[in-house]
This record gives structure tokens, C-alpha cells and sequence, in this order.
């Protein structure tokens, strides 16, 4: 049975009470303090200390002290009045155990109020947190994207630039052949001039020779002009024979029918030109040859300036679509700037290009093989970016860093698959 605790003292004023509850030992780790605004009730065990208040009083701003086996309790009244006693007289045993019951329930609904109030304050600022990621990474998408148009602009103003350089070079030969030419032209004349004046003065000589011997001089002329005519060339057909084409690969293992449908498919690719682009009016006339813009492409790239080669490749494309080695090189620009599946898409369409598979485009496809599997293996799509590397492995055994990676990325996928 707990201790009911009589010996306290209080006073008031109009606003508060000052209740004073002497409890040997006490301390706040062992002390239960229960308050509402009609009930204060004080557990230390074996102490018990009830109060049926007078009047509601403010709960949530009254305080109690703890210290020196004492609790003070400083309670304000919610309505500026004197107090007859601290605890309402004339109270049986049911009405203070519904006091009690009600200051329970009053204490647990604000309780649940707090906590809901708690989680609706954790929600606003997870909300609030993740708009902020979200406009920061916003921001940060924005920033890249304004990058990259920077880096496209920037490019575009050299391949511009480098176009008027490159014209304005040719209008510099163009009037150097000019000048050579004239100069040549004055020489020309002064040549003629002096042989003319050498021929009139061999003229004048010859007048002197007599008639008869200027007759037979003719006579002579004339005849050799006669002898010097050659007789008509005569009717016939000339035969051509052609040397037999030697392929690379052993008779045993001739792939003369890939090789030679290789051949043809590649002599397609180079004779389709798409003319219908509207930008082929202003470029000149080495800038409409698809070879000569995958070198510029390939020099750009030498140089890191990967968005300029791209544009270079892409015109390329688009005059001749046909070629795998566009494909091929533009795969690599996207590797370098990580637009992975971008890489994935030009590998596969050179892959679908280099078909049949043969000895003379075995280089190509490896390079397609191992540029899909690098992008794949960034992705860490690791599965995918392993077939192809054993397909790139299939194509040249011997391959000592393409065997390595490909042991790389085995052990990936193996750790990758214990973890699992």
C-alpha cells in the first residue's frame, strides 16, 4: 500500500499556487508527476501524493521543481481568482475515480494530438526536404543541359570557323595561281616577241638566196611533208585478261562467296550519296565527301573535341548511311561523353553493317564488340557487356587486354552474385 503524503503546504495569489510537497530522497529519476487541469497526482514510491484541484488550472505552462526533498509546484490558475482550499471538499470515492478516468483520457487524446502533430510536422518537412532535391537537381540537370548547348555552340563556331578559314585559304591559291599564271603569260609574250624579231632577221636573209634555189627548196619540203604522214591505223580487237583475285583466308577455310558479297556491299556503301540535304549548297566540294568528313571527324576526336567530331560524323551519316566506320567512330565520341546509350545504338547499327563476317572487316567488328560491352558495362548491365567481350575474344583469341577485361568483368558479376 502506497504512503498517502498529508504533510504539504501551499499559497496563492490571484494567478497561481505555490504548492510545496516535502518527499525524503526524492529525485527526478524515480518521481512520476501526473497533471491536468483538475488533477495533479505525485508517485514516489512508496509516497502518494493526489490532488482534486479547487479550479482548472493552465497544465501545459505550470511547472514543478525537483531538489533537496522537496517538490515545488508552481500552478497557474486559468481564471484570476482566490482559492477556498487546494482540493475540492465534499468529493466521494466515485466522482474522484471519474476525475481521475477523465484526466487519463484528456492526457492520452493530447498525447495522440502531440504525436499526430509530430508526424504531420516530419511529413511537411520531408515534403519540403525532397522539393528541395528536387529543385536542386533541377538545377543541376539545368546547369549540364546549358553546358553541353555551350559545348555544342562552341563547336559549331570552329567547324564555322575553321569552313571561312579553309575558303579563305583556297581564295589565297586561287589568286596566287592567278598571279603565276599572268606572269607566265608576260613570259610567254616576251618569248614570242624575241623569236619573232629572231625570225624576221632570218627572213631578211633569206631573201638574198636566188630563185632557183628557193624552188628547189620548196620542192623538197613539200615532198618530206608527204613521207612524214602516217598510214591509217588498222581495224582490231584488243583481249584483256584479268588476274584471279587472291582472298586472305586458306582454301580449306575460303569464304569466297561472304567475301566477295563483302566486296559488292561495300562498293554499294561508297557509290549512296543522299544529295536531297539543304545544307549542301553552302559547303564545298571536298565537304560533300563522306571520307574526307570521317578524317575530320577522326582528327577532331585525336584532339578530345568530341562534340565537334560527332557533328562532323553525323553530316558524314547523313550524305552516306552505309558506311560502318561512321557508326563505328561516333560510338567512341559518345563513350567519351558518357552517352552510353548512344554508344550501345551506333555499335549495333556498325555490328549490323559489318555483316558478312569476314577477315577484312574482323578488326571493325571486334572494336563494335568491345565499345558495346564497355557501355554496357558502365550501365552495369555486366551480363550484356560480357557476350560482348567473349564475342570480341571469338574474333581474336590472342588479345591480351581484351582477355583481362573480360576476367574483370566475370569476377564483377560473380561477387556481384554472392552479395545477392
Amino acid at each position: 500500500m502506497p504512503l498517502q503524503v498529508s504533510d504539504y503546504s501551499w499559497q496563492q495569489t490571484k494567478t497561481a499556487v505555490f504548492l510545496s510537497l516535502p518527499l525524503k530522497g526524492v529525485c527526478i529519476r524515480d518521481t512520476d508527476v501526473f497533471c491536468t487541469e483538475n488533477y495533479l497526482k505525485v508517485n514516489f514510491p512508496p509516497f502518494l501524493f493526489e490532488a482534486f484541484l479547487y479550479a482548472p488550472i493552465d497544465d501545459e505552462n505550470s511547472k514543478a521543481k525537483v531538489g533537496n526533498d522537496t517538490i515545488v509546484f508552481t500552478l497557474y490558475k486559468k481564471e484570476a481568482a482566490m482559492w477556498e482550499s487546494l482540493s475540492v471538499t465534499g468529493v466521494d470515492k466515485e466522482m474522484k475515480q471519474r476525475i481521475r478516468e477523465k484526466s487519463i483520457l484528456q492526457a492520452q487524446e493530447r498525447a495522440k494530438e502531440a504525436t499526430e502533430a509530430k508526424a504531420a510536422a516530419k511529413r511537411e518537412d520531408q515534403k519540403y526536404a525532397l522539393s528541395v532535391m528536387m529543385k536542386i537537381e533541377e538545377e543541376e540537370r539545368k546547369k549540364i543541359e546549358d553546358m553541353k548547348e555551350n559545348e555544342r555552340i562552341k563547336a559549331t563556331k570552329e567547324l564555322e570557323a575553321w569552313k571561312e578559314y579553309q575558303r579563305k585559304a583556297e581564295e589565297q591559291k586561287k589568286i596566287e595561281r592567278e598571279e603565276k599564271l599572268c606572269q607566265k603569260e608576260k613570259q610567254i609574250k616576251e618569248e614570242r616577241k624575241k623569236l619573232k624579231s629572231k625570225s624576221l632577221t632570218r627572213n631578211s636573209a633569206s631573201r638574198n638566196l636566188a630563185a632557183k634555189g628557193r624552188n628547189s627548196e620548196n620542192i623538197f619540203t613539200e615532198k618530206l611533208k608527204e613521207d612524214s604522214i602516217p598510214a591509217p591505223r588498222s581495224v582490231g580487237s584488243i583481249k584483256i585478261n584479268f588476274t584471279p583475285r587472291v582472298f586472305p583466308t586458306a582454301l580449306r577455310e575460303s569464304q569466297v562467296a561472304e567475301e566477295e558479297e563483302w566486296l559488292h556491299k561495300q562498293a554499294e556503301a561508297r557509290r549512296a550519296m543522299n544529295t536531297d540535304i539543304p545544307e549542301l549548297c553552302d559547303l564545298k566540294e571536298e565537304e560533300k565527301n563522306p571520307e574526307w568528313l570521317k578524317d575530320k571527324g577522326n582528327k577532331l576526336f585525336a584532339t578530345e573535341n568530341y562534340l565537334a567530331a560527332i557533328n562532323a560524323y553525323n553530316l558524314a551519316i547523313r550524305l552516306n548511311n552505309k558506311i560502318p566506320l561512321l557508326y563505328l567512330n561516333r560510338a567512341a565520341c559518345h563513350l567519351k561523353l558518357k552517352n552510353l546509350h548512344k554508344a550501345i545504338e551506333d555499335s549495333s547499327k556498325a555490328l549490323e553493317l559489318l555483316m558478312p563476317p569476314v577477315t577484312d572487316n574482323a578488326n571493325a567488328r571486334m572494336k563494335a564488340h568491345i565499345r558495346r560491352g564497355t557501355a554496357f558495362c558502365q550501365l552495369e548491365l555486366y551480363v550484356e557487356g560480357l557476350q560482348d567481350y567473349e564475342a570480341a575474344l571469338k574474333i581474336d583469341p590472342s588479345n591480351k587486354i581484351v582477355q583481362i577485361d573480360a576476367e574483370k568483368i566475370r569476377n564483377v558479376i560473380q561477387g556481384t552474385e554472392l552479395k545477392s
